[in-house]
């Protein structure tokens, strides 16, 4: 207790060092004279003690003396490095004392200092040293160099013997700032300073490998592995870590990421020839001043290359019900990588087919796993057998087998009798089926399900032909005596896996016919004879006449020129299109045809109850067939399949149910392209000589015949040199905006070229989407495009609603009229539709559009003449109006060979390249343009441009059902 108040004795005597001039400052005039005087309590008492001065920040100190226990400080002739804080301090006791001195500089306000830079991190606080040299400024302030206001959320304080103070500083902060305040009045303003804010991570780094988990590598192979990493700041490091006995050549990079993102920085491994030692687990580590991150791979090396497949190592079973689809997968390890994979059948080598499609794909994260699957569609009853899967490197190989069995069920393929006393039933199907023979009284379609009907004691079955894995063939035999035949009626049924398949015989006793042939008996057979050959000719005359078949077709595969229609009658038709047929209100006509029209109607709530809506309706007229009933159903079906889009006529509804077929679509108020383009002729403003040219082409005739007495215009091989390209100008972008007058079913503004172009692209994205369905239009041609407010042009097909027999485009050929002069030369000379003899239609479409609505070949007659000059590659010239770059484009559509004519996608990208940008504008907002909320119906799924943007989704078939048609060959052609 004495020590303790000893201390505070000695504390209590000194106290405090004391300075005078005394006061929290004073002001020194530059180059007046400075002296600082300082004491304590034991100076005065006599009492030895030890005082010094020091300036704050560990500034130089000049001037500094002791006399007689008191510390002072003289400078005669103050500067501005002068000015700041000075600290008394007692070494005994480390108590302090200070006061701060201002070197008043009427010149400078602000103390000029060396660094105008200032470096902060993101987070700290940023003091910017603009210090006052007098000490009565006031309203301290920071301001941004230019003037700008201080960025949002800026908070800071000032201090005269400091200067001012940014709290928490962010990295928008950065930028060029200066102190102002007011002296006697005036605004006084300090030099300008930078401030830097130097980003801090918030977490620890992200470490990347340039390999993945495992690399498995051969002895004597190069090993390379990369580890990066980026960080905000400078300030991270990375470093490696791998097995002892391995020996890499070790290498650094780093770089700047441009835009201010931050640093990146690379480290790299490399062994020129690996080996046993290099083997093991490499690790890299990335850290920085939030902490450590690492990442490992692990390298395997092997003596030798391997395959190894994973799951059961025997012949897998596999059942499958015929006309079922099924999948064989193998996973499998290999490291290299296999040089050959496939599948095979019974020994025979299987090509990825639509009905055998072979997959191979590598899972994400395993280096050396490959999964194979072989998808077997729609199984075939001879398709049962052994499948195979091999694979190979230049180390090793591995087979696996599949052992897959058809069940199909039971047909009867073959009957014969009663012969001889005999009958005799064949049977096919999988497990092999077993036959049972019934009896019964009278003539029924069936025996077996009578409750009074008899079975008959089975005789043994013969096995015909014998299949291990797919359908097999019995035969059962029964002899049929007397007293069978007064049954009449003997069934033979052959089942299996509860299915089962029947055939009838009639065993009933014959009765001997009189022998006496009556004359009126004889009569009436002749009377037969004669009225069946009549009925036979009207038959032939009847399908001989032209009748009208749906020109949408769907395709389900392609082989080269082999191909498989669907049937349209078989896709599935969604009874949520159907539409009360009392809320349609029919106006004019709009299209008749032989068997059909097009009607404008008005349809009441279609789209909602309060909505109306004028639409067009397709419907059959009375005296159409059942054939034609048909093919509007298919159109139907095949609309609905189609779904929505904005370039062709959308389906909107359909009425099926109590009354005549009605088809609901779109209505176009300015009707076909084809009569658009010749009303337009009078007015056509052509671009290409300059936007304030017009040129009437009004009174125009199409070319008849020309000097060469050939009755048809000049036509020229497509083999010959073509002209050069030229420049042509399309600055003026003219497309009606879609919120024009939607009242108006009549166009009054000119034409242009760069419609023509907008006619062009948007026939060719509508083509491309019917493409992306799988679906050929077989009739692509301006008559069967038509158009709408905004000038939009949608593809459609009027079929039912043109008089085909009175239109100069169709040709009789067969009992089909066809528009040849529209179609490719695989189609007229061996009636194949693919999707690129609709290409070569676009072309000759194309024509039409730049000559302004003119009929192709002008001049000429369909004949030998004509199927002469296409078959030698003949094409039409350039039309008037067209760009070179169209007229390309036209040539390329014409090829001869379909392989080799551009697909519609790469046509709306050519034809892309040619529209304004203005026109490209109007045309993404159309396609994404909302659906007004007074169209839209929430309580139905019916999708289309009118009620909704997206289209529904059915199934393409939803049964098994046989709906595939079979190619068929066309008539020659007389050349």
């Amino acid at each position: 207790g004495f020590c303790y108040f000893s201390l505070f004795s000695v504390l209590a005597l000194w106290g405090e060092p004391v300075i005078s001039p005394s006061g929290p400052h004073i002001v020194v005039p530059k180059r007046g004279k400075l002296e600082l005087r300082c004491h304590d309590n034991a100076t005065t008492r006599g009492t030895p003690s030890s005082l010094r001065w020091q300036r704050e920040r560990a500034r130089r100190l000049e001037g500094e003396v002791e006399e007689g226990g008191v510390a002072y400080v003289k400078v005669p002739s103050v500067q501005a490095f002068h000015m700041g804080r000075y600290v008394c301090v007692n070494n005994s006791t480390l108590e302090h004392s200070s006061i701060y001195v201002y070197v008043k500089d009427p010149q400078t306000v602000f103390q000029r200092t060396m660094v105008n830079v200032i470096l902060v991190r993101e987070g700290e606080n940023c003091t910017i040293p603009c210090l006052v040299t007098d000490p009565d400024v006031t309203l301290l302030a920071l301001e941004t160099c230019e003037g700008r206001p201080l960025p949002s959320g800026m908070s800071y304080y000032s201090n005269l013997q400091r200067g001012v103070i940014i709290s928490n500083v962010r990295k928008e902060y950065e930028g060029c700032y200066v102190c102002v305040g007011q002296l006697g009045g005036l605004k006084v303003m300090s030099t300008q300073y930078s401030v830097d804010v130097r980003l801090v991570p918030g977490l620890a780094p992200v470490v990347e490998l340039s390999q993945k988990d495992t690399v498995i590598l051969r002895t004597g192979e190069q090993f390379d592995l990369t580890c990066s990493s980026t960080n905000v700041n400078p300030d991270f490091s990375l470093k490696w870590d791998f097995p002892a006995t391995a020996h890499p050549n070790e290498s650094q990079a780093s770089h700047i990421l441009p835009g201010s993102r931050g640093y990146r920085r690379a480290t790299s491994l490399s062994i020129v020839a690996v080996d046993q030692s290099d083997a093991g687990t490499y690790r890299c580590f990335a850290q920085n001043e939030r902490g450590t991150s690492a990442t490992t791979l692990q390298l395997d090396i092997r003596d030798q290359g391997f395959i190894t497949t994973l799951g059961s190592p025997g012949p897998v079973q596999a059942d499958v019900k015929e006309g079922e689809s099924l999948s064989l997968r193998v996973e499998l390890d290999a490291y290299p990588s296999p040089s050959s994979l496939f599948w095979s059948f019974n020994g025979k080598r299987l090509l990825n087919t639509t009905e055998h499609v072979i997959t191979i794909h590598r899972p994400h994260g395993c280096l050396a796993r490959y999964i194979s699957e072989l998808r077997l569609v729609r199984v075939l009853g001879s398709e049962g057998g052994i499948y195979k899967f091999s694979a190979s490197n230049g180390d090793a190989a591995v087979d696996h087998s599949f052992h897959v069995y058809v069940n199909s069920k039971p047909v009867i393929i073959a009957q014969e009798g009663p012969v001889d006393g005999q009958v005799r039933c064949i049977a096919a199907g999988y497990p092999a089926p077993k036959i049972s023979w019934y009896i019964c009284e009278l003539p029924h379609t069936r025996c077996s399900h009578l409750p009074n009907a008899t079975q008959l004691e089975s005789p043994d079955v013969a096995m015909v032909t014998e299949s291990a894995f797919g359908r097999s063939e019995v035969e059962s035999r029964l002899n049929v005596s007397k007293e069978h035949a007064r049954y009449h009626t003997l069934e033979c049924v052959a089942s299996n896996e509860g299915e089962e398949a029947y055939t009838l015989f009639l065993i009933s006793e014959r009765i001997v016919p009189h022998k006496l042939f009556t004359p009126l008996l004889t009569g009436m057979v002749a009377t037969g004879i004669f009225l069946s050959l009549v009925l036979l000719v009207l038959l032939y005359k009847y399908m001989q006449k032209p009748k009208f078949q749906i020109q949408w077709k769907v395709i389900e595969s392609i082989h080269g020129n082999n191909y498989i229609y669907i049937d349209p009658t078989q896709l599935p038709y969604d009874t949520k299109w159907e539409f009360p047929r009392q809320k349609l209100r029919f106006g004019k006509t709009l299209g008749s045809g032989a068997f059909g029209k097009v009607v404008r109607a008005t349809a009441y709530g279609l789209c909602s109850t309060d909505t109306v809506t004028t639409v067009a309706v397709k419907m059959l007229k009375p005296n159409a067939h059942a054939t034609e009933k048909e093919a509007l159903m298919s159109e139907l079906k095949v609309l609905s399949y189609l779904g929505n889009h904005v370039n062709i006529v959308n389906l909107l509804g359909a009425c099926t149910i109590g009354g005549p077929i009605l088809v609901i679509t779109e209505y176009c108020c300015y009707g076909d392209l084809l009569n658009f383009l010749r009303r337009k002729r009078n007015a056509f403003l052509n671009s290409q000589v300059g936007d304030g040219y017009y040129r009437n082409v009004l009174n125009q005739t199409e070319p008849t015949s020309q000097a060469n007495g050939t009755g048809y215009m000049p036509m020229r091989p497509s083999e010959k040199e073509r002209p050069s390209h030229t420049g042509r100008n399309l600055s003026r972008a003219y497309f009606i905006s879609h919120h024009a007058s939607q009242l108006d079913d009549i166009d009054e503004l000119s034409l242009d070229a760069e419609d023509l172009l907008s006619f062009s692209y948007q026939v060719a994205k509508g083509m491309e989407y019917i493409t992306s369905k799988n679906c050929i239009h077989r009739d692509l041609a301006a008559r069967n495009v038509l158009l709408t407010h905004g000038r939009v042009a949608k593809i459609c097909d009027f079929g039912l609603a043109r008089d085909i027999t009175t239109d100069a485009s169709y040709v009789l050929r067969g009992n089909a009229r066809l528009p040849v002069k529209w179609m490719s030369p695989e189609s007229i000379f061996d009636c194949i539709y693919t999707f690129e003899s609709d290409v070569w239609s676009y072309g000759i479409l194309l024509w039409e559009i730049f000559s302004l609505g003119n009929s192709p070949y002008p001049g000429m007659q369909v004949g030998s003449a004509f199927y002469r000059m296409i078959q030698e590659g003949h094409r039409m010239k350039k039309p008037e109006f067209a760009p070179i770059e169209m007229y390309d484009m036209m040539l390329s559509c014409w090829n001869q060979d379909p392989l080799k004519r551009p697909s519609f996608r790469k046509l709306v990208e050519r034809t892309e390249l040619l529209l304004s940008e203005n026109t490209k504008n109007v045309y993404l907002m159309l396609s994404n343009a909302p659906v007004p909320p007074e169209q839209q119906r929430p309580s139905s799924r019916r999708l289309s441009s009118v009620c909704s943007t997206t289209a529904p989704t059915q199934p393409l078939l939803q049964s098994t059902a046989d709906v595939f048609l079979d190619y068929v060959k066309c008539p020659s052609i007389p050349l």
